[in-house]
């Protein structure tokens, strides 16, 4: 009989991998973040199951990741680049949806066009977790670039989800919210995480004046953390935008350095290599490579479409040609939303199991080559700048 203690191994067993496999990747000059999801899919081909518990732990890891990135977030440039990160968003929305929906339409003219639409969709969803690890490792996360992805990520989920709401509208009328109550969700969500961040932001100024909070401090931080993640996913948003939101709060304190370096350390330790592990693990790479053709139509249409919406978006609002790029490729990543809403697409009987698997070789392709592409372009930028002084 397997012991219900059996749990523990296999959490340490991946922490190991996790460990063993970043220090490989940069040993070889590559993000550590490559190795982790590299060691999953390894992992995930028949030598372990994820369990519940693996998922959870997953789940922390990219709340507290984006909660992080949030903490180390300037809050008046993050403002002050608002309409930047709109206009960035938009190319990295509209360019990549049409190209696949063309692509789909000229390459496999037997795809019904509701399908082109939906996996148009599917190429739109970003997913910045990948490109924020890496930024961090490479020291770039508070960069004007940096502050653009993720400003630009954020306004990418929140149109996806309105886009995707509407597409499902058209498609089952009773299957969905209409699009009125979906925008009120989201709405009444900012709204709750401006009266949140205001009341946090009030009551840690007058507590200051008259108590050491220092310890407390991070409890706090971690509760309000958790509870905007899980309101976020309440209201119809990803719970990485609450927790994001959480971050930008607290940054706004006195705190921000100690409760970055605290939650830092706990996440780092145990819950965000478990998240990156975990990507590679939900991944069927016998599955993801049956579907070739979608698959590639996905990968490359979705990935040049992404560095081109966002790379002139970015060339629009100020940025040169190298930073553009570097905005680009930092946008190319999709993981969970975009299986998420493959995954909606497939229960209502819209894409079949070969689009789903294509869904799948996207994530795992555009997942494993964003790592080494975004530390390239900012290496490539900065021997540019050296040749130049020189």
């Amino acid at each position: 009989m397997e012991s219900k203690y059996m749990f523990l191994l296999q959490l340490a067993a991946i922490l190991l991998a996790a460990h063993v496999a970043g220090l490989i990747s940069e040993r070889l000059k590559q993000p550590a973040v490559l190795g982790q999801i590299i060691i999953g899919l390894i992992l995930g081909a028949g030598l372990m199951e994820k369990t519940e518990l693996i998922n959870q732990f997953a789940e922390i890891g990219v709340v507290f990741l984006m909660f992080i990135a949030g903490l180390e977030t300037d809050v008046k440039e993050l403002l002050e680049s608002g309409k930047s990160s709109s206009i960035i968003a938009f190319g990295g929305i509209v360019v990549p949806a049409v190209l696949v929906f063309v692509g789909m339409m000229l390459i496999i003219p037997s795809h019904d066009k509701t399908v082109a639409l939906f996996l148009g969709i599917v190429a739109t969803a970003t997913s910045v977790s990948i490109s924020v690890q890496t930024l961090r490792e490479i020291g770039k996360l508070r960069t004007k670039q940096g502050v653009m992805i993720l400003g630009a990520a954020i306004i990418d989920d929140v149109v996806g989800i309105v886009l995707l709401t509407l597409l499902v509208g058209m498609v089952s009328p009773n299957a969905t919210s209409s699009i009125f109550v979906v925008i009120f969700k989201i709405v009444a969500f900012f709204v709750v995480v401006y009266g949140v961040g205001f009341a946090v932001v009030k009551i840690l100024k007058k507590m200051d004046a008259k108590f050491i909070v220092e310890d407390k401090v991070i409890i706090w931080a971690i509760v309000i953390c958790l509870i905007l993640a899980f309101l976020s996913e309440e209201f119809g948003v990803a719970a990485i935008t609450g927790a994001y939101f959480a971050g930008l709060i607290f940054s706004m304190t006195k705190h921000q350095h100690q409760i970055a370096h605290e939650v830092g350390k706990i996440s780092g330790f145990m819950f965000t290599p478990v998240f990156f592990v975990g990507i590679g693990m939900d991944i069927n790479i016998m599955e993801a490579l049956s579907a070739m053709g979608v698959g590639s139509i996905l990968i490359v249409l979705g990935s040049i479409g992404k560095i081109i919406g966002c790379g002139v978006g970015a060339k629009l609002t100020g940025f040169n040609s190298a930073e553009s790029l570097q905005i680009g490729v930092g946008m190319v990543p999709r993981a969970e939303v975009a299986i998420i809403v493959a995954n909606l697409g497939l229960k209502m009987s819209i894409l079949t199991q070969k689009d789903m698997a294509a869904t799948i070789l996207m994530v795992l392709v555009t997942t494993l080559i964003t790592p080494s592409l975004l530390k390239w372009t900012f290496h490539r930028n900065e021997k540019l700048h050296e040749i130049n002084a020189d």
